[in-house]
């Protein structure tokens, strides 16, 4: 029964608990053109995963001085490129006062499942209620070619032949590639930790689940070019033979 229903009054809003999985970037130290100089090399690996996320700034391993530490020029660059600075993690007392000043959230250093646990509601008599049904699949039946986009927000993705380089599937749920996987495979788009990727060939430029990314340089090193699946475990993309899954 809502609020609305038993007391007759009409509220213009409800609170409710939620889990986002946010992109966190670890700061070392901070300078303006080094800072801006990664942030592009990053974003033109990867262009569609970082337009507008969310971004967490962690000073949980920063060396850098106090001093140098300016959330304002922070901020600004990264609106420049289309990310928002959600809050800060972490830091010590002279660090977190700075990014107050700067109208940033202050986020406790545990990680974000855990955050989660400790926001979710206690239900003495939760009521019943139907499961939703699973969104259809979308299914792909010719190559995705370089340039094109394949977005299922909600479903899982399934492509019937290759993904070439500069393609992108972007999908709520899994993404199964029959063919091998050259382009950016992003799964779990909205959060959704359990998502995995499915590949004929790994040769991506890019996958992601729930906003966890590696890059093709870092997955040459196990099961490249071999057939494989993806799935996230404790915050780190795990790579493992398709005959495994």
């Amino acid at each position: 029964m809502t609020e609305t229903a038993s007391t007759g009054t009409r509220h213009s809003f409800q609170l409710k608990s939620a889990s986002l999985s946010l992109t966190t970037l670890e700061l070392y130290y901070f300078d303006s053109h080094d800072f801006e100089a990664t942030l592009r090399e990053k974003i033109s690996q990867a262009p569609g995963f970082f337009k507008d996320i969310p971004l967490i700034i962690s000073l949980e391993k920063y060396e850098g001085l106090d001093s140098e530490l300016d959330f304002f020029k922070i901020i600004g660059t990264c609106r420049r490129h289309h990310i928002h600075v959600m809050g800060v993690r972490g830091g010590n007392d002279d660090q977190r006062r700075l990014a107050r000043g700067a109208s940033l959230p202050l986020l406790p250093a545990s990680s974000h499942r855990e955050r989660a646990a400790e926001a979710e509601p206690i239900r003495a008599e939760p009521e019943a209620e139907t499961a939703p049904s699973p969104a259809p699949a979308r299914v792909i039946s010719q190559p995705v070619r370089s340039g094109q986009q394949v977005h299922a927000p909600e479903g899982d993705v399934v492509v019937l032949g290759p993904v070439q380089a500069g393609a992108e599937i972007l999908a709520g749920g899994n993404i199964h590639v029959y063919g091998p996987l050259r382009g950016r495979a992003l799964a779990g788009i909205h959060g959704n930790e359990d998502a995995r990727i499915f590949c004929q060939s790994l040769e991506a430029e890019l996958v992601s689940i729930a906003g966890h990314y590696k890059i093709s340089e870092d997955l040459q090193d196990n099961g490249w070019k071999s057939a494989v699946h993806i799935q996230l475990k404790d915050d780190l993309l795990v790579v493992s033979p398709l005959d495994k899954a």
